[in-house]
């Protein structure tokens, strides 16, 4: 990822935060047949290993778990992102010189693709994987809740994923490249918009 020391986001903590907010992620994969992608969902161990571990789960069927991956695999997170309008700088109305662009953060997660069929493993992924989107809710709903023989059989159609990561490559850009004026501009235009993405991408403009 091509990352201008203006964007770079280097704090451990802020990846982690990126890669736990996220919905979902894409694992990718370089294999003698080429590339291959699978948009899933994922969750970080943080302890585990000094950048912390991916876990998750993908179809028995999917044939990328068993394509051997050239070098390591990468896993996708994307973070707020929307629509600048050049509208909304302050230099505008000083000079014209401005052109759209997008705001977005992301982080890419680099490490060895591990794939397991362990049962047990399995069972603790999907129990935490529904844990994690299942909290909050009134009544949240738990791998328990259905019958054990129906659990089993559906583990028998996934297989599991470890990616211990072992570099993080992390991009924040939200106009940190403009000047405190355009800024101010971008975040009351993207504050003002009527789509939630626009708002989350607003809160993290730098002023």
């Amino acid at each position: 990822m091509y990352v201008p020391p203006a964007f770079r986001e280097d704090d451990l903590a802020a990846l982690h935060g990126t890669i736990r907010e996220a919905r979902l992620a894409t694992l990718v994969t370089a294999t003698s047949e080429g590339l291959a992608a699978t948009p899933l969902p994922l969750f970080l161990v943080p302890g585990e290993g000094p950048h912390g571990t991916l876990y998750g789960h993908l179809a028995r069927a999917n044939p990328q778990w068993k394509l051997p991956p050239a070098g390591e695999a990468m896993a996708v997170f994307m973070g707020p992102d929307a629509y600048v309008s050049p509208s909304w700088y302050a230099s505008k109305r000083e000079h014209g010189k401005v052109v759209p662009t997008w705001n977005y953060v992301a982080v890419h997660a680099y490490g060895p693709a591990e794939f397991f069929e362990d049962a047990e493993r399995l069972l603790e992924v999907v129990t935490r994987l529904t844990e994690q989107r299942e909290a909050g809710r009134a009544e949240p709903w738990a791998v328990s809740d259905a019958p054990g023989a129906f659990i089993r059989a559906q583990l028998r159609g996934i297989v599991g994923l470890r990616l211990p990561i072992v570099r993080l490559e992390g991009k924040r850009k939200m106009s940190q490249n403009r000047s405190a004026e355009d800024r101010a501009g971008v975040a009351a235009g993207l504050l003002a918009s009527e789509q939630a993405a626009d708002r989350a991408a607003g809160a993290l403009i730098p002023r």
